[in-house]
């Protein structure tokens, strides 16, 4: 069947794509499957070439294609002109697993991926070396006349996948992780200079968490620092507290046994006798720095304690088995962090929660790396834990939530109920 269709003006900028994607949400693949070369001088007859570079008001004959049908693998890809460059030059990458929604990522960001239909017919054609070309199209009444520009459909297509910048989903990072932790326990087990996988159960490669976790490469590179994970023989781990907490107070004597400045601390000394005089393993006590210290010379290789990583570490431990009185708290605390570093109650914001009881004034471990990723279950656990958060308590636990397109004050209007009974008091949020 051959019907005419005539082009509105305000169409024939839009309605002609140059490329077609294939997706397999299965294997979480996308491939660009046919290039529409934009070349004035290719026929007109036949395929998308006959419609390239048609002017407003003109009309074409469109017929079906040899090979027409619903093609459910071809969708439609609206992109926007930043993101063109890495789909054209293969730098995404769709991620996640088959039960899962899937995401679009680039090196650096993730999009969300939304169906939207459209009312109007959209018409897919493909080039002209796949379509019926414009002399097989036979008018019984006037052979000899010049035959019309042709267009073959391939699809009809409903609509097309819009994409939507979202946060990362690192959830799920963590809880892979904290599945299998380093401990002292698989030290003695451990070959540090092998690089086999065998007996690795449990364990995931970079390779294993690009295709497990919906993030960028960037944005998982970032979370793995955010949770002092170390890659060990080829897999990611994060270390238990109880051995980093041990080879912390190992570093701190040594600096003081060998008279080292915490300001300026030998990293080839450092890792020598924690690894030599102490039994840790030089990948460890190099982790060790890079955790709690930041380097300051990189030619000499110095390095300088943080005094804040340091002193959260050392509450840390005093609070492991839960919550102290806080004057109890606050001695302890001052009494076995390191001489020369203050220990400020400032430091714990986003680490501990303080409540009162009776008279007194209690303080318990509540970590802000404990928390869910996504605003919806980080405000329903804030608000399973109080359900009134002054300003000043509330903000360093929501202080990290990163949603595209929404701001710190949306967050509150989305998920809170803000109330202030005068000006001169400060704000209660209580959940929505």
């Amino acid at each position: 069947m051959i019907t005419t269709l005539k082009i509105p003006p305000k169409l024939t900028s839009k309605i002609f794509p140059k490329f077609f994607f294939t997706f397999d949400l299965q294997r979480r693949e996308l491939k660009r499957t046919v290039d529409i070369k934009m070349d004035k001088h290719l026929s007109a007859s036949g395929g998308a070439e006959a419609i390239l570079d048609f002017q407003p008001n003109s009309t074409i004959s469109v017929t079906y294609h040899r090979d027409f049908g619903p093609h459910d693998e071809l969708l439609l890809l609206e992109l926007d002109e930043k993101l063109l460059p890495d789909v054209l030059c293969d730098r995404v990458s769709l991620r996640g697993e088959p039960n899962e929604e899937a995401v679009l990522c680039t090196q650096s960001k993730t999009y969300a991926i939304k169906f939207v239909g459209t009312s109007n017919s959209v018409f897919l054609v493909p080039p002209s070396e796949s379509s019926p070309r414009g002399d097989d199209y036979m008018d019984c009444d006037d052979s000899s006349r010049e035959k019309p520009s042709l267009a073959s459909v391939l699809k009809v297509a409903s609509g097309n996948l819009e994409l939507l910048e979202v946060a990362p989903r690192l959830d799920k990072l963590r809880l892979l992780l904290s599945q299998n932790p380093f401990s002292f326990e698989q030290e003695s087990q451990m070959d540090f200079t092998s690089q086999s996988g065998k007996g690795n159960s449990g364990l995931y490669s970079w390779d294993d968490l690009i295709g497990l976790i919906q993030a960028s490469n960037v944005e998982l590179r970032s979370a793995l620092e955010a949770l002092n994970a170390i890659e060990i023989n080829g897999f990611w781990r994060i270390v238990d507290d109880k051995y980093m907490d041990s080879l912390l107070s190992t570093l701190l004597n040594n600096a003081i046994l060998n008279d080292w400045s915490f300001d300026a601390l030998p990293e080839t000394d450092v890792i020598s006798k924690l690894e030599l005089d102490d039994g840790f393993p030089a990948q460890l006590a190099s982790h060790c720095l890079s955790v709690y210290g930041n380097k300051v010379d990189d030619n000499a290789r110095m390095w300088k304690l943080d005094e804040k990583r340091v002193c959260v570490q050392v509450a840390k431990r005093i609070l492991k088995d839960g919550k102290v009185r806080m004057e109890k708290f606050m001695d302890e605390w001052r009494c076995k962090v390191p001489a020369g570093m203050q220990a400020s109650f400032d430091m714990l914001e986003s680490e501990v929660l303080t409540e009162r009881i009776g008279v007194e004034i209690w303080v318990r471990p509540f970590s802000i790396s404990s928390l869910p990723s996504t605003p919806a279950e980080r405000f329903s656990i804030l608000f399973k834990e109080r359900s009134k958060w002054e300003w000043k308590d509330l903000e360093p636990f929501i202080r990290d939530l990163k949603v595209p397109g929404l701001s710190a004050e949306g967050l509150l209007l989305k998920y809170t109920r803000r109330s202030q009974p005068t000006p001169d008091v400060e704000p209660i949020f209580s959940a929505r």
